[in-house]
């Protein structure tokens, strides 16, 4: 039996996720703090390291070429809770790391915003199938009718 939460990212829309990937980020943030305040060093690299890895995960995803200004600023914004995230754990700061939970809190209301208009995931569901169909072209090429009648013979 699945548990309600993978059953709930399932049914999220693309919008949806990357709030939960900010959650997540939110979420692990606080592990980190909780591991700072009881001196341990292991669950705070543990925490941070599972930041990260969702930073850079948003980092990979971004369309540089589709998103424009607004993408090189998600990626300028990645870049810098990254800096700042490896200085709070270095530190072992909870103020440094609370402030990047709230740099991290204020973009993830704006997705957030985004992901609760219709409009907004209409337009990225239609991208997506728009990209889906772009990939099969690119990955079955057309055979000219002409060619794909003619017999083939092969040999070793």
């Amino acid at each position: 039996m699945k548990s309600y939460q993978s059953r709930s990212i399932e049914g999220a829309t693309p919008l949806e996720l990357v709030v939960a990937l900010y959650d997540g980020m939110i979420r692990f943030m606080h592990h980190a703090i909780a591991a700072v305040e009881r001196g341990d060093v292991h669950a705070r690299r543990i925490a941070v390291k599972r930041v990260l890895d969702i930073l850079l995960h948003l980092q990979a995803t971004l369309k540089m070429d589709i998103g424009g200004r607004p993408a090189k600023a998600l990626s300028d914004f990645y870049a810098a809770m990254f800096a700042l995230i490896l200085e709070a754990s270095g530190a072992a700061s909870r103020e440094k790391f609370e402030h990047v939970i709230g740099c991290i809190w204020n973009v993830r209301d704006a997705w957030r915003q985004v992901a609760a208009d219709p409009n907004a995931n209409a337009m990225l569901a239609e991208h997506l199938r728009e990209q889906a169909e772009q990939a099969k072209a690119v990955a079955r090429p057309q055979i000219p009718q002409e060619d794909a009648e003619q017999p083939v013979s092969w040999m070793a």
